[in-house]
């Protein structure tokens, strides 16, 4: 492990979280949870297989992930973060704050994947119809996206399962769902260009409402 070899908290944090991949490794575990290397893979693209297995085994010695036997039927090996890894949620969430002045529309060769967007929609949603029944609203799809589960005035989002029933579903370019969900383009218009599918006014319900502020901050 390279250090910068300087008493100091937050050089001694950097040697162990500063390697370029390391934090979107969290990202990904923070957003998908316990994650297989191959699931891993698919939401990090770019990396080398052989990056990614080194990352790996340098957070496990450093005590930020886990390797976790799943029993039958799902007979796997998944990576979890550990209770010290969890708790770099905290700066995940201030870094996704800080980058949110950077999102311009995406450049051609930027990838992107649904479920990314997780960690900012816990601060860009709320139920603004909380005596309704319990609603469903997903971004992206059931293989790749989030879940903003609104009821009783609160907001929960999971990545999506197909286990789930989504009542309305919006998809879209990055570029315009980023601006949907921070006030950029309106429901309407999201509407009209074909971004939402099933029941509009569940969309009204978790976009929108909040005070103005960045991408990423908590609610």
């Amino acid at each position: 492990m390279r250090t910068y070899g300087q008493y100091c908290a937050m050089a001694r944090g950097l040697d162990l979280v500063g390697d370029r991949w390391t934090l979107l490794i969290v990202r990904e575990l923070l957003t998908l949870g316990p994650s297989r290397y191959a699931d891993l893979r698919r939401g990090l693209p770019g990396i080398a297989t052989n990056l990614l297995a080194a990352r790996l085994k340098e957070m496990e010695r450093v005590d930020l992930v886990a390797r976790v036997e799943l029993p039958r039927p799902a007979n796997a090996t998944v990576f979890a973060l550990t209770a010290r890894g969890a708790a770099l949620e905290a700066v995940v969430r201030e870094l996704v704050k800080w980058g949110a002045p950077l999102m311009s529309p995406p450049m051609p060769d930027e990838s992107f994947r649904p479920h990314w967007l997780l960690i900012p929609l816990r601060g860009l949603c709320r139920d603004n119809d909380p005596s309704a029944a319990a609603q469903v609203v997903r971004v992206g799809n059931a293989s790749d996206g989030c879940d903003i589960i609104a009821d009783a005035g609160a907001i929960e989002i999971t990545s999506s399962t197909p286990a789930m029933a989504p009542d309305a579903i919006v998809d879209g370019e990055p570029g315009a769902l980023v601006e949907l969900f921070t006030g950029q383009l309106s429901i309407a218009a999201a509407d009209a260009a074909g971004m939402i599918t099933g029941d509009v006014d569940v969309v009204r319900r978790v976009v929108g409402g909040m005070p103005s502020r960045s991408i990423g901050a908590r609610a």
